[in-house]
């Protein structure tokens, strides 16, 4: 992929693609996605049992406009490198859905239970929802969709806008790879608010 947007066509205005991908496509994007699993991890000083949302354009990694090429094999090729990564350490993922469905959430149900997040009925699907979240409901073993979550970190790929869904007070993670395809990644922890002024004294391992 060369990072240059394409012309549109009959498909992509229709937002979906069809196109077959690469076999070494795919698993380079599922690489790449574990690769950047990785790193985040050990810069968001996280816990077991937290809680991350990932927001994710597959248009935008293959280097065209954001809806305009929502692919089901490199939605669910990006999904496995995060959701493998992210079980073996223990941490919930939380897939955001595009703004055709309010970008609710998809989650284990277990997660949603643990945090007391209400459950809505809602299947997304490429068009309504996203390739990465219709992934999500694909892989997950009992996945079910909410409308809000708090998260403790979150990782955007392809400007999808998290930041609704993180707690307050978020901080930037500068990963070293920085790049999915041709989606930027950014990357926020949050942080426990400062109270209290110049008097108080604060926790510094409370990060």
């Amino acid at each position: 992929m060369t990072g240059e947007q394409e012309p549109v066509t009959e498909e992509m205005a229709s937002g979906i693609s069809d196109e077959i991908l690469n076999k070494s496509d795919l698993d380079l994007y599922r690489s790449e996605a574990e690769m950047i699993a990785e790193e985040f991890l050990q810069k968001a000083n996280l816990k077991f049992g937290d809680l991350v949302v990932i927001g994710c354009s597959s248009s935008e990694i293959a280097a065209r406009s954001i809806g305009s090429f929502s692919n089901a094999e490199l939605g669910r090729a990006v999904f496995q490198g995060f959701y493998k990564v992210f079980k073996e350490q223990g941490i919930y993922l939380a897939a955001q859905c595009c703004e055709h469905l309010n970008r609710a959430l998809i989650l284990e149900w277990e997660a949603a239970d643990k945090f007391g997040y209400e459950a809505v009925n809602v299947v997304p699907q490429p068009k309504a929802g996203g390739s990465f979240a219709a992934a999500a409901y694909e892989e997950m073993a009992y996945p079910v969709a909410v409308e809000h979550i708090r998260a403790r970190a979150g990782i955007d790929i392809g400007d999808t806008l998290i930041g609704m869904h993180l707690r307050e007070v978020a901080v930037p993670l500068r990963l070293e790879r920085n790049m999915l395809g041709a989606a930027r990644v950014v990357c926020a922890r949050t942080r426990p608010k400062y109270i209290g002024g110049g008097r108080a004294q604060y926790d510094e391992n409370m990060r």
